[in-house]
């Protein structure tokens, strides 16, 4: 059996690790802070990221490296811009690293698997996405996700018994860029469907604005080399239709703050966990351009990031002229 644990324990990594305990297996569970370890080891508890959780006696937390090295398969849960970063301090790498945060990075228009793959270049990289609240996977309430595996299907048949439980289904794939580009893009459309809840826009234009971005993400996708059944599935539509729905969703209650008329920069400050889409919506502007990919969506969330008025912004998509619903903007 697989030793296995989780990089980052924050709300997500926190989930996934009591997940993985389900079934009674030990799960060890990386932290930056020392007294979040002491506080999960000791209280089982993690009320900074998870609160609603009591966590399972077999997740032992660690602030050591060198120990998550030393296992068969890690999960990778810190946000994205600090990926690169966290991977690069250990002192090896395990067969299999499956990359579990959603985004671009900032610096350099990576997506998550080159990074990783640049730092460990001996591991197969695998991306789990998927419509996954943190919450709802930590009470054990069904999930299915998209595994994609660099490795094919030889790291699926490791993966799969490693990583499946029974509230929690992982579905094939060997599409990394699809994976990745799905959960980063949904993440700045989400922060646009919020948006229109905080500017009370209605429910006709949420549903408009997930059709049109879905657009927007295939013609990103597929300019990058992405496959559409992969873009169709539960790590981009699926993922998409959740995060653009609810304000569990922190890109989602980010927007809606922004179509209320709150200040980008004060949100920013105040949040202590991650936005991702306010980190990639610049990046993922700049890369489209670079592709020629018409991505009118992100551009408004860009500008709104960037402090424009939320109902300008809103009046300016309002007033784009009108086209073919196929058309490639």
């Amino acid at each position: 059996m697989s030793q296995i644990g989780v990089i980052g324990a924050g709300a997500w990594g926190t989930a996934l690790a009591q997940m993985l305990a389900s079934d009674g297996r030990d799960v060890l569970l990386w932290a930056l802070e020392s007294e979040l370890v002491d506080a999960i080891n000791a209280d089982h508890r993690n009320e900074l990221y998870l609160p609603s959780a009591t966590l399972s006696p077999n997740i032992r937390a660690t602030s050591d490296l060198a120990e998550m090295a030393a296992l068969d398969v890690l999960l990778v849960v810190t946000p994205a811009q600090h990926l690169g970063n966290v991977l690069g301090q250990m002192p090896a790498h395990p067969k299999d690293l499956v990359l579990c945060s959603k985004g671009i990075e900032a610096g350099t228009g990576r997506m998550m698997n080159h990074v990783a793959s640049d730092v460990a270049p001996a591991s197969d990289i695998a991306v789990l996405s998927g419509p996954t609240f943190a919450h709802e996977v930590a009470a054990g309430l069904p999930t299915a996700v998209t595994l994609a595996c660099g490795g094919g299907n030889a790291q699926w048949e490791r993966l799969a018994p490693a990583i499946a439980r029974t509230t929690f289904r992982p579905y094939f794939s060997d599409d990394l860029v699809g994976a990745e580009v799905g959960g980063s893009v949904k993440n700045v459309l989400a922060i646009a469907c919020g948006v229109v809840d905080g500017l009370g826009l209605g429910q006709n234009a949420r549903a408009a604005l997930i059709s049109r971005g879905y657009a927007e993400m295939q013609r990103f996708g597929e300019a990058l080399g992405a496959r559409r059944d992969t873009l169709a599935g539960l790590c981009g539509l699926g993922d998409l239709v959740l995060t653009c729905s609810s304000t569990s969703s922190r890109n989602f209650s980010l927007g809606k703050a922004l179509g209320e008329g709150q200040d980008p920069a004060e949100l920013m400050r105040d949040r202590r966990t991650v936005a991702e889409g306010a980190h990639t919506a610049p990046v993922l502007a700049k890369l489209a351009g670079e592709q020629g990919v018409d991505m009118p969506i992100v551009q408004a969330v860009c500008k709104l990031l960037e402090g424009a008025s939320a109902p300008e912004v809103a009046q300016h998509m309002l007033t784009r002229p009108l086209k073919a619903e196929g058309s490639d903007s």
